[in-house]
């Protein structure tokens, strides 16, 4: 509701997101004296702490993208924003990991040393962006 809400200029939905962000850490991060902070059991302090840097990183990225307009970088975002359900079911079917690993593995694997997984995650990365490109320029959506 903040970020439709014409009530508020830009800056003070930015304002507003980042003063929430920063209560959220702080109070996530108190209550983490008592209550630790656990991810895999999602404690109260977690889910303050996760939506105290959500709140912070949706602040960045909407001065970014939304007030200074600056997007080209985004694009490949807005490839998976569309087609979200698609890369969800998309990377069941199609198995990007052995993919790259016929493109970045073996020789190129032992050249790059100890940064082959590195390389072979962003090699199945990159493949998983391409396949969304692909599908997006072929107006290929799959709705729900």
């Amino acid at each position: 509701m903040l970020l439709k809400n014409p009530r508020f200029s830009d800056r003070q939905k930015v304002l507003r997101l980042i003063v929430s962000g920063l209560a959220c850490l702080a109070a996530g991060w108190a209550w983490q004296l008592n209550f630790p902070v656990i991810k895999k059991i999602w404690t109260s302090s977690f889910v303050l702490v996760a939506g105290g840097y959500s709140c912070l990183l949706l602040a960045a990225f909407y001065q970014i993208i939304d007030v200074w307009k600056f997007r080209k970088w985004a694009v490949p975002f807005v490839w998976i924003g569309v087609n979200p359900i698609t890369i969800y079911f998309g990377g069941r079917f199609i198995d990007f990991e052995a993919l790259a690993k016929l493109f970045v593995g073996g020789p190129v694997a032992a050249a790059v040393g100890n940064y082959a997984d590195l390389v072979l995650a962003l090699t199945s990365l990159g493949f998983g962006f391409w396949f969304m490109r692909f599908l997006y320029q072929r107006k290929i959506f799959l709705r729900v």
